[in-house]
């Protein structure tokens, strides 16, 4: 059986188990908030960490907090940054908007263990919440650990799939290949240029995620309750955001505007609207080399996926793009992580943000999904990818948009009797150019040359179209 001990805070006595280091405020939000059974991100406890480390430093500098008190309370807030504690840390993502009992969950943690360094007691509001309050911290600790998770995994991560991408579009830029607009047929195109284009998707997905960044680096801290900065120091929120820099080997500064940091959460909507266009690109990614990939004989079988799983129960042999979708369940999710941050953007009513804790949690999980799934589908699928060239190349001779070509020297009318008796009697245009035209043959074959057509700016005349 659990035992327990009795803490009190202003609200009277409660029982909390004995071996836990957090309190009375902790225990009442775990029984409050029984909702989806999910704590907080670890990487925002442990920005929450740094946060309550930073502050120890800072008070201590403005004379406000005695050194030893100071040391004891960085040393447990850096046990906390560094997950020692994360079991510690029990309240449920669906708790008070503001994250007021994350915010005292953490302050009866580093008290606790605080009071067990020090050999004295040490206060959790007092002394390790001093010159803070949760409406300035949570915000700040939302803004800090989305910089941190974006630039040391989901940066990273998509710098990584897009060296893979690169490589695969320099390596297979010989082969031609038809193009498909609509899933139709089209005129060829070289598989190194869609991968190419595929590369550049995510060389602008990294660009769109750095955009962000700038309006993640400024911290509410130095706000207090309602922006103003009431009972702290007026140096407090810039020395924060200097110490927080120091203690992260990141860009960090003090708000422009407290009552706009504290009040909304724009910068966070901002930030997952382009983690949402990241989702968007990867999942056509997958998808695209999931069309490629799929036969092996009665698709369209341009590319070969490693095999790295039995794709059936029932069907021997059966191998499918798993980490393809994967990569496009990811990528849903964290859409719909997106429209819930949107929503809770809209809740920053009147001076303070009540969706914090849910937005945090949701910005922080779509930053660890596209990271996560980036690598996965760089590593475990696009290095290992080969391309069937013979496949290609032959899907190219019979597609009968190869007419196309030929708009230029007989027109568009002759040109699509050409593709229709192509496509009705499964013959190449070419050969039925030679039938059909008074063209010579050196005219066609150059005329039909595939890797004449995907050369940009070769051919001056008669347009593709849709």
């Amino acid at each position: 059986m659990t035992e327990y001990r009795t803490e009190k805070d202003s609200l009277g006595e409660m029982k909390v188990p004995a071996d836990a280091l957090y309190g009375a405020q902790t225990q009442r939000a775990v029984e409050n908030f029984p909702v989806s059974g999910e704590p907080m991100p670890a990487e925002f406890i442990h920005a929450l960490g740094l946060v309550k480390v930073a502050a120890a430093r800072v008070n201590a500098a403005l004379g406000l907090l005695d050194a030893k008190v100071a040391a004891a309370i960085e040393q447990a807030a850096r046990e906390v940054a560094e997950g020692k504690w994360d079991s510690q840390f029990p309240i449920d993502v669906f708790q008070t908007g503001s994250g007021t009992s994350s915010n005292m969950n953490a302050n009866e943690v580093v008290a606790h263990r605080a009071s067990e360094i020090l050999g004295a007691r040490v206060h959790p509001n007092d002394q390790v919440n001093l010159g803070q309050s949760s409406n300035d911290v949570i915000p700040a600790v939302l803004h800090l650990s989305a910089v941190l998770e974006i630039e040391r995994k989901l940066l990273p991560a998509l710098e990584h799939l897009h060296g893979v991408l690169a490589g695969k579009a320099r390596a297979w830029d010989h082969i031609i290949k038809t193009g498909r607009t609509h899933l139709m047929d089209a005129t060829p195109i070289r598989l190194g240029q869609e991968f190419s284009g595929y590369a550049s998707q995510v060389e602008h997905a990294i660009a769109r995620v750095q955009a962000v960044l700038p309006d993640l680096r400024e911290l509410a801290i130095g706000g207090t309750a309602v922006g103003t900065g009431l009972n702290t120091h007026p140096e407090f929120g810039r020395r924060m955001a200097a110490e927080l820099s120091k203690l992260t080997g990141t860009t960090l500064v003090e708000a422009r505007d407290h009552f706009e940091a504290q009040g909304a959460q724009d910068g966070a909507a901002w930030a997952s609207g382009a983690l949402n266009s990241v989702a968007a690109s990867l999942m056509k990614i997958a998808n695209d080399v999931r069309l490629m990939n799929s036969g092996p004989r009665c698709g369209l079988g341009e590319i070969t996926l490693p095999a790295i799983q039995p794709g059936s129960s029932i069907m021997p042999g059966k191998v499918n793009p798993v980490i393809c979708e994967a990569v496009i369940m990811a990528g849903a999710q964290v859409m719909g992580n997106h429209v819930a941050i949107t929503v809770g953007a809209q809740w920053g009513q009147l001076d303070l943000n009540t969706m914090l804790p849910m937005i945090a949690r949701n910005l922080l999980e779509s930053v660890q999904l596209l990271a996560s799934v980036a690598r996965v589908f760089a590593d475990k699928a696009l290095a290992g990818a080969v391309a069937n060239e013979e496949t290609c190349r032959g899907y190219v001779e019979i597609s009968p948009s190869m007419a196309t070509a030929l708009n230029p020297l007989i027109g568009y009318d002759k040109a699509a009797e050409i593709a229709k008796r192509s496509f009705k009697e499964r013959r190449p245009v070419r050969e039925l150019a030679r039938e059909m035209t008074k063209l010579s043959p050196e005219q066609i074959d150059h005329a039909l040359d595939p890797r004449r057509q995907t050369e940009p700016g070769l051919d001056t005349g008669g347009g593709a179209g849709g």
